[in-house]
Formats: C-alpha cells, sequence, structure tokens
C-alpha cells in the first residue's frame, strides 16, 4: 500500500456524504456484503471485527456519523474494482484493509457487545 493512497484516498472514502449516499451505500452494503465477506474471510484477520461492524451500522441506536464512517468503508469493502482489485490474490484485499482499520479505529466505542455477538453467531453458522 502507497503512503499516496492513505494520505489521498482513505480520507475521500470515509469523508461525510449526503443522506442519500448513505442511503445508496447501506443498501449497496446490505446486497454484497456476506459474498464479498466469505470471500475475503482467509485475507482480513480481523473479520469478526469487520462482521461487528456491519452490524453496528445498520444499528438505528448507532450515531449517524459512525454509520457514515461504516457504511463508507464496508461500502468500499464490497465494491470489487477498489484502489486494488480484489482479485489479485495477495494484495486485493491491502487496501480494504486500510479503509476497514481506519473506519473501526474511529468508530470503536460505537461496536457494541450485541454487534460483537451477533458477529460471533454469523461467523459460527
Amino acid at each position: 500500500m502507497t503512503e499516496q493512497f492513505d494520505d489521498a484516498k482513505i480520507g475521500e472514502i470515509l469523508a461525510p456524504v449526503s443522506a442519500e449516499e448513505r442511503r445508496r451505500r447501506e443498501e449497496r452494503v446490505r446486497s454484497k456484503f456476506w459474498r464479498t465477506a466469505k470471500r475475503a474471510a482467509r485475507q482480513i484477520p480481523f473479520m469478526d471485527e469487520v462482521v461487528a461492524a456491519y452490524y453496528c451500522s445498520l444499528d438505528a441506536e448507532t450515531p449517524t456519523r459512525a454509520r457514515g464512517i461504516l457504511l463508507a468503508s464496508l461500502a468500499y469493502f464490497v465494491l470489487p474494482t477498489d484502489f486494488i482489485p480484489d482479485f489479485l490474490v495477495a494484495f486485493g484485499f491491502t487496501d480494504d484493509l486500510a479503509v476497514l482499520t481506519a473506519a473501526i479505529t474511529a468508530i470503536r466505542p460505537h461496536i457494541k457487545d450485541h454487534h460483537r455477538d451477533a458477529a460471533k453467531r454469523a461467523l459460527e453458522a
């Protein structure tokens, strides 16, 4: 991952957007999350936190700003053509890791035990 990607892209990806764009991101995440998560599970060492972030992003009790950050990172995660295409086996999820790490770090206090419990159940299923 390049320094240029870190500085320019992560901030751009996680920047606040309109309510309409947030709604579109939520629809995209809902429709594509599990398929992408299954494909990425072996390459993302903190998949349990990613799934907990997914549940947090869909929780109406999560503050709007935190939901927006999570939805932006998860929408980027499910997007098949991002900065580094996901089909590149060794590197495909490298940029996704950076974006997800930044987002989860920023909103970590909003990921509650019930989000983590739901993630654990989903990953065990």
